[in-house]
């Protein structure tokens, strides 16, 4: 056989055919089956010794015919090799033609050619098997993996087509509304561009990220993967060739008559080198190969637009962030892909050491040591690739914006009292709402605003200074609400004024009573009450005056729309000192009607009088009293027949104008003036119809509604009710779009944060 004069690399030289050489690779091994078998009959065989050794030599020169083709150049060559055999076949040519000659054989080197030959062999085939087939696993993966990056482009540019298409049916929108609402069309309409400019910045980005990843795998993870398997497949024929030559030196001890035969035969091993094979396979399999196209930027078909990336101040904060992610993390993947290409070099030098006989592991173990190294690196390798690319394509659009940036330091954080993002100002709370909080200032946001926050974190504050700061961001988070529509044209501005004006258009009466839009005041927890706000418990109305004084309870006061909004979250005031703990006075309250009593244990008592709470309703119907007369007793009375009113917590003269009010729970003011006088007055409470109840008496279920309150809260003021987490109320007055629900509860009839308690 001629000298090898190249040493070909199937991964530089075949590229994309990793089908074509793991097939022949598994051909090669599942060969070794036919070897091992070989020996195997000829033990059999040996016993006749002369005409069935003839016969052996004849079916494996038959089956050598059928398989040469395949095992020399493949299922699949692209050029025919005629007549031509690998130096495998050409070398099991001459042990056949051996075989044919020998005439001779004994019974102990049938033994010797099962234990030394055939066994051995076996072995052989499923370990290269096994490994052959991680190489396939391993190339599946890869593939998955290109495919996936392909798959997952094509869901970004559908996704940023449906930015597109949103952003001009809000430009439509826009153009078909009236002037009430086009300043709020207008602000989600520049909501949308904004959304539409990140989503194309990612499209981008995964444009860039998915031709890197599908150059590596063209150019890098293919080509190791062939080279791997081109090693396998040599590995495989230097063990079948110390295996050739086990069998010759076993034929040359047993049969002294076939030294001269199997001499020659020996001397031929040896030129079987591992690498002409692959040659041969090589030269008959290679084809014309390009690299497949890049991708490129791809318009919306309904938003005309280019390649370049937005650079507007808030597209801007978006790429800082994503570059700062990437700048964080590239350092410590460059190390670990440092560290992970060593130990592959070292796997490749002791298989080096190993053929050379040098060094006396398992060439196998090694090979699957190498292989799970080159996974672990290929792994590290992808995330490098995609954080390097994600900086200089930031880089090259926008220059380094994380320069002088100072980044929050965010952790992720489960908020299970209600609390507000302090970019968006919409809520952020319950057992499974996700957010971030940073450590150092305590801002906080949610997970999909996270790429959104600028980096201005002022450093570690203190509890106090971030009460401070937070009460700013929150303020600045509902201004930049309200003032969202300002680029949409001159009228904002009085839309916008018309809003911050709620507050004082609450207070004023003349011209008509006008209230916000208070549904939306719910996604806000920096909220508090309206300094003229009026509460309603049962019927009648509690007007506070001026700070400081007694509520007076009037049943003729016309009642006015209630402006509230969810409580504090947490248990302070909000002066900003914390609650010192101290209980409440008892509930008091006076009779709608008098009762007279008909059974041992119930209270006659006159109408109006008043009286001081004992016992609440239970659910009877009935509640215990005693009348604020000296020396009167205590008995029951129908909680029908009575009204409770909450007592007024300890407060500073000042107290209440601390409490803030919110506009960023609504964007639009809806004016009452010149309505209807029917909801601005309360006709006056009718005395019940029907016998007074009993005591035992159960209400109906179908009428009578229970809540569980979810939190403690603290009534802040007249006509609220004080509750404790976990705590059974009757539901007096269901939830009238403010927010409120009223309940009965042990502390007495008032309103509650409908948010706080739940139906049971």
């Amino acid at each position: 056989m001629a000298e090898v004069d190249i040493a070909p690399n199937f991964g530089a030289e075949l590229k994309d055919g990793f089908k074509p050489v793991n097939a022949w690779v598994g051909n090669g091994i599942a060969w070794l089956d036919d070897i091992q078998q070989f020996y195997r009959e000829r033990s059999v065989i040996e016993k006749d010794y002369g005409q069935k050794l003839s016969t052996l030599a004849k079916k494996y020169f038959e089956k050598k015919a059928k398989k040469s083709s395949s095992l020399s150049v493949g299922d699949t060559p692209t050029v025919t090799p005629g007549s031509l055999e690998s130096a495998s076949m050409t070398t099991w040519t001459v042990q056949l033609t051996t075989l044919e000659q020998r005439a001779a054989e004994h019974e102990r080197f049938s033994t010797q050619l099962i234990n030394s030959l055939a066994q051995p062999l076996q072995n052989l085939a499923e370990r290269y098997e096994g490994l052959r087939k991680q190489h396939a696993e391993y190339a599946a993966k890869l593939e998955k993996e290109r495919d996936g990056a392909y798959g997952d482009l094509r869901k970004t540019k559908g996704k940023y087509d449906s930015v597109c298409q949103d952003v001009e049916s809000r430009r439509k929108k826009i153009e078909s509304s009236y002037d009430h609402g086009k300043i709020k069309a207008q602000g989600q309409y520049q909501q949308q561009q904004s959304d539409m400019r990140n989503m194309k910045n990612t499209y981008l980005i995964a444009i860039n990220v998915t031709n890197k990843q599908k150059e590596r795998y063209y150019h890098e993870y293919v080509p190791e993967l062939l080279d791997s398997l081109q090693s396998v497949s040599e590995a495989k024929t230097a063990t079948l060739n110390q295996m050739w030559s086990i069998a010759a030196s076993l034929e040359t001890d047993t049969l002294q008559r076939s030294l001269q035969l199997l001499g020659h035969l020996a001397g031929e091993i040896p030129r079987n080198k591992p690498v002409l094979d692959s040659m041969m396979f090589v030269r008959h399999n290679a084809t014309q190969w390009q690299d497949p196209l890049d991708f490129a930027f791809e318009p919306s078909p309904v938003w005309l637009d280019d390649d370049v990336m937005a650079s507007d101040p808030s597209s801007k904060t978006f790429l800082m962030n994503i570059l700062s992610k990437s700048k964080s993390s590239v350092g410590e993947l460059r190390r670990e892909c440092d560290g992970k290409r060593k130990e592959v070099e070292g796997a490749k030098r002791v298989r080096q050491a190993i053929r050379e006989g040098r060094d006396k592991r398992d060439e196998l173990e090694i090979v699957r040591s190498q292989l799970h190294q080159q996974e672990l690196l290929h792994e590290a390798e992808r995330k490098l690739i995609t954080a390097e690319v994600e900086m200089s394509t930031i880089t090259a659009a926008v220059g380094d914006v994380t320069v002088g940036a100072r980044n929050h330091a965010m952790r992720n954080e489960t908020f299970r009292l209600p609390t507000n993002c302090d970019l968006c100002g919409d809520r952020i709370w319950g057992l499974s709402a996700k957010g971030l909080i940073c450590n150092d200032c305590g801002y906080t946001c949610h997970l999909k605003c996270e790429l959104k926050v600028p980096a201005d974190c002022p450093g570690e504050l203190t509890k106090d200074q971030k009460k401070a700061v937070k009460s700013e961001r929150q303020t600045a988070a509902a201004q930049a609400t309200a003032a969202s529509p300002t680029n949409g044209g001159s009228n904002g501005a009085d839309k916008r004024s018309s809003i911050s004006g709620g507050g004082s258009q609450r207070g004023s009466t003349s011209g008509g009573l006008q209230r916000s839009d208070t549904m939306g005041s719910m996604n806000t927890l920096s909220s508090g009450y309206a300094a003229s706000g009026h509460r309603s418990v049962s019927g009648t109305i509690t007007t506070m005056r001026d700070i400081g004084d007694t509520p007076k309870i009037s049943t003729s006061t016309p009642r006015q729309q209630r402006i509230t909004a969810p409580p504090p979250t947490s248990p302070f005031r909000s002066n900003g000192e914390e609650d010192d703990g101290e209980d409440n006075p008892q509930p008091s309250g006076k009779m709608l009607y008098a009762y007279q009593a008909t059974a041992s244990g119930e209270l006659s008592i006159a109408e109006n009088q008043s009286f001081t709470l004992l016992e609440p309703d239970d659910g009877s119907g009935w509640i215990k009293i005693k009348p604020s007369r000296i020396g009167s007793a205590v008995g029951l009375v129908p909680a029908s027949y009575a009204e409770l009113s909450s007592p007024r917590s300890p407060t500073t003269p000042n107290e209440t104008d601390h409490r803030p009010i919110s506009y960023a729970g609504s964007t639009s003011t809806v004016s009452l003036a010149g309505s209807d006088s029917a909801g601005s007055s309360v006709k006056k409470k009718v005395g019940p119809a029907v016998a007074p109840p009993r005591r035992g008496a159960k209400k109906v279920p179908a009428v009578v509604k229970q809540v569980e309150a979810l939190y403690t809260y603290a009534a802040q003021g007249a006509g609220e009710a004080s509750m404790e987490a976990g705590e059974r109320m009757v539901l007096v007055g269901g939830d009238q779009g403010d927010g409120w629900v009223e309940v009965q509860a042990r502390a007495g009839r008032g309103v509650v944060p409908a948010s706080w308690v739940r139906e049971v």
